[in-house]
């Protein structure tokens, strides 16, 4: 990760690097929900019902909007820097850290408890488990994004405060 020497905070090449990571981690999770979407209603109800696991009813896959949204946030924050634009872009990033993580726990638990189902159901669950699996290996990926993102960016933002404060202190002085 390149780091300016002016001051500690993500170039802008680096940023961009990761909110397109961001947004393609959000596409992609977004089309496996669709995926699981397609997959669940063909289910033929069976003697011991559908499978309908949690991450599904909650749509975890489909929070893949927020990622989307945080690359968009750093992209315009890197093209127009502004305490206001890295405010928002740390918070969105924030807000992603929290739903990747709540996603990565309700998919553990998911793939932790298994229920039979009907055994014409069985080859669909097993498909929707593994692609459970898949996008457990994206969570973990999504949380490193926006948390080098929101660390650096606090810094960034610590660091203008700094200058903004010197650069007031240096004004009064040379007013003197």
């Amino acid at each position: 990760m390149a780091v300016c020497t002016c001051c500690s905070r993500v170039s802008e090449a680096d940023s961009l690097v990761i909110a397109a990571v961001q947004i393609m981690t959000g596409i992609f999770c977004i089309f496996m929900w669709y995926l699981l979407l397609i997959l669940y209603m063909g289910q033929i109800k069976g003697v011991f019902g559908t499978y309908e696991p949690i991450t599904y009813k909650t749509g975890c896959s489909l929070w893949g909007i927020f990622f989307i949204i945080s690359g968009i946030s750093i992209i315009r924050a890197t093209w127009y820097p502004s305490q206001r634009q890295l405010t928002c872009a740390m918070l969105v990033n924030i807000l992603c850290i929290i739903l990747a993580i709540i996603s990565m726990i309700l998919t553990i638990v998911e793939l932790s408890t298994f229920k039979s189902v009907s055994y014409r159901n069985y080859g669909q669950a097993k498909l929707g488990r593994e692609i459970s699996r898949v996008l457990l290996s994206f969570y973990p990926l999504e949380v490193s994004m926006a948390l080098t993102y929101a660390v650096f960016g606090c810094v960034g933002l610590c660091r203008k405060k700094e200058d903004a404060r010197t650069a007031d202190t240096e004004e009064v002085e040379d007013a003197f």
